[in-house]
């Protein structure tokens, strides 16, 4: 399965480190991504490969969350799917 994660923040360094580590810890792929500077916030989205990553994808979300609160990133995890599916014309 694939799925858009996006991260946002004030900025700061190390933060595509931080998540990109958090990622690879629980074997998750990333296929794509984009990052941008806007004065002082970050944003971050990426598109990943979950197949072989061992949680439930309701943990997932809630590992992300959890750890990008340790660092004051918010971080959100979507299904392609259901991402696609919101932002169709």
């Amino acid at each position: 399965m694939k799925a858009i994660v996006s991260v946002f923040a004030q900025d700061s360094k190390g933060i595509t480190a931080y998540v990109t580590g958090l990622l690879a810890e629980k074997e998750i792929n990333i296929l794509d991504i984009s990052q941008t500077l806007m004065q002082e916030y970050f944003a971050m989205i990426m598109l990943v490969d979950l197949a072989d990553c061992p949680l439930p994808f309701d943990e997932l979300a809630r590992f992300l969350r959890d750890m990008g609160a340790r660092r004051s990133l918010d971080i959100h995890i979507q299904r392609q799917d259901i991402f696609e599916a919101m932002h169709r014309i």
